[in-house]
């Protein structure tokens, strides 16, 4: 009888059939409920800046990949559209177009495809993006509006429980924040839509709850013990900002975030633990984008302290 060939090849040996394109489509579905809210509360203006941002980061790519790195073209995998989206979640429905294109740009261009490409980047593209429209024109990237309202500025829940301007305006109630009928960034503010998307990608096995619960859970902890033992000020903290978004959406990067299971419990809790220290301590009332930023850094010292053991390896002598 005539014996079979067989290829060998090294571990790992289990192949997916989910392909880059579906998994980015499973992240738009996951968003869509977040992006409708957000063209509920602030209007037109939050298609106009999703879609600039989405067309900028899709562009950007197209044109790196063809005519200056001299790669095939990729845009059709669909992650520089969500790098689009995340971008325009991440920054308030009044920025400058132009502003919000430039950001594009400088996620895909600097942050992703100067470091090589899908799966290289060593940090978030889109939080990369916000670090630096935020550095760079401050004043627009803090310009927010109440939801409904016709270009009136209002400050968000964490400005208020962090600023002076809490001896003057009411703070939102905690089904405000939850629903997302709250001044903030066009795709943060709706914590149960957010949460929504974050169960429909947990279901369809795209992301792992590690991460979002440990990230989760540690602000709601350390707030708690912080706020003196205030069950109402965690709750704020948990649904204010951009915790959600960061937890489920950014902090779960594949390739800026750890591969080992502890390492993502380890991701988690220290994204928990410096968010509450700028939150309580620094300048921002939010500290979400650069703890995720800081932790990426970090993700190649977790996995290299939380890699399991190889099964079956042989013992050096001494």
């Amino acid at each position: 009888m005539e014996l079979g060939r067989f290829l060998v090849s090294p571990a790992p040996h289990i192949r997916s059939g989910e392909s880059t394109q579906r998994i980015m489509l499973d992240v738009i579905i996951a968003l869509l409920p977040a992006m409708i809210a957000g063209v509920w509360f602030f209007g037109i203006n939050a298609i106009l800046v999703t879609a600039v941002a989405v067309v900028a980061a899709v562009a950007s790519e197209a044109v790196m990949q063809k005519y200056v790195l001299k790669r095939p073209v990729t845009v059709s995998d669909l992650s520089a559209a969500v790098t689009g989206i995340l971008i325009a979640f991440n920054v308030p429905a009044t920025l400058p177009l132009w502003m919000v294109a430039l950001g594009s740009i400088f996620a895909i261009v600097i942050v992703k495809q100067c470091f090589g490409g899908l799966g290289n980047n060593f940090i978030n593209p889109a939080l990369a993006a916000r670090a630096f429209l935020l550095t760079s024109f401050a004043g627009d990237m803090t310009n927010w509006v109440a939801p409904g309202a016709d270009a009136v500025a209002a400050a968000t829940p964490l400005g208020l429980v962090k600023g002076a301007e809490a001896a003057t305006q009411a703070l939102p109630s905690l089904m405000d924040l939850f629903i997302g009928n709250v001044p903030g960034c066009i795709g943060e503010t709706s914590a149960a839509l957010l949460l929504l998307g974050g169960l429909y990608l947990v279901y369809r096995g795209v992301i792992s709850i590690r991460i979002p619960a440990s990230f989760i859970a540690t602000v709601a902890v350390l707030t708690f013990l912080m706020g003196g033992f205030d069950a109402s000020l965690a709750a704020y903290h948990v649904f204010a900002g951009g915790l959600f978004l960061g937890a489920i959406f950014m902090a779960t990067d594949y390739s800026s975030s750890p591969m080992t299971p502890m390492g993502q419990i380890i991701m988690g809790i220290g994204c928990g633990l410096i968010t509450v220290v700028i939150r309580f301590f620094g300048a921002l009332p939010e500290g979400v984008s650069y703890s995720i930023l800081l932790m990426n850094v970090a993700t190649p010292l977790i996995d290299k302290f939380t890699i399991p053991k190889k099964f079956g390896g042989v013992k050096k002598s001494a």
